[in-house]
């Protein structure tokens, strides 16, 4: 196959697996925390050609999962406000931290895979949540959730605090802008939650 298309496949590949090429999300990164792409790769833990080669597309799957928890952890990072400020403390302590850790994957049973997610999610995550919808509207959610997505309801309960564990359920979408018919958040009963968009395991 002529490489040009290899690498347009493998382009398209990523923005199927990862949401968009490879290559956007590492430079990101390199900008953020102001490394060089051979320092990032040792933050990572893969070999700076290796990093090359999944930017460029002529490589189109990161094969070592931990990896990619370890970029998660950074885009996480750029998130928190030192972070995000510049401070030159702030980012070496982040880029030690993540290349230090040992990052907890989730892969439910199956033929699918999740994005592995950070253990210490709460400290960026949480935060975060909180800053964009109060407490009383974070746990309406988490009920709203609860059975067909119990992990993402567990976040929102914690986000919106132990005083919030119970109550009324609200109407969240009295406090939205009126959706297009056919849209929503996704809760439709009617959908099979078992097409829900995930990563498809695809390891050769």
């Amino acid at each position: 196959m002529d490489e040009q298309l290899v690498v347009e496949r493998n382009v398209a590949l990523q923005r199927e697996w990862y949401g968009e090429p490879l290559g956007d999300r590492v430079r990101r990164l390199v900008v953020a925390f102001d490394v060089s792409q051979a320092q990032l790769a040792e933050v990572l833990g893969l070999s700076a050609p290796m990093l090359s080669q999944l930017m460029s597309g002529r490589r189109a799957k990161i094969g070592n999962p931990a990896v990619l928890a370890r970029m998660v952890m950074l885009e996480r990072r750029v998130l928190t406000p030192e972070v995000a400020s510049g401070d030159p403390a702030a980012i070496r302590a982040a880029l030690e931290q993540v290349r230090d850790s040992r990052p907890t994957l989730s892969r439910p049973t199956g033929s699918w895979e999740t994005l592995p997610v950070e253990e210490q999610g709460d400290e960026v995550l949480v935060p975060a949540l909180r800053a964009l919808a109060p407490p009383a509207e974070l746990a309406a959610a988490a009920r709203l959730l609860r059975e067909r997505f119990p992990l993402l309801s567990e976040l929102l309960r914690r986000a919106a605090g132990p005083d919030h564990d119970s109550g009324p359920e609200i109407d969240l979408g009295s406090a939205r802008t009126p959706s297009r018919p056919g849209s929503g958040t996704g809760c439709d009963p009617g959908r099979d939650p078992s097409r829900s968009r995930a990563v498809p395991d695809t390891d050769e």
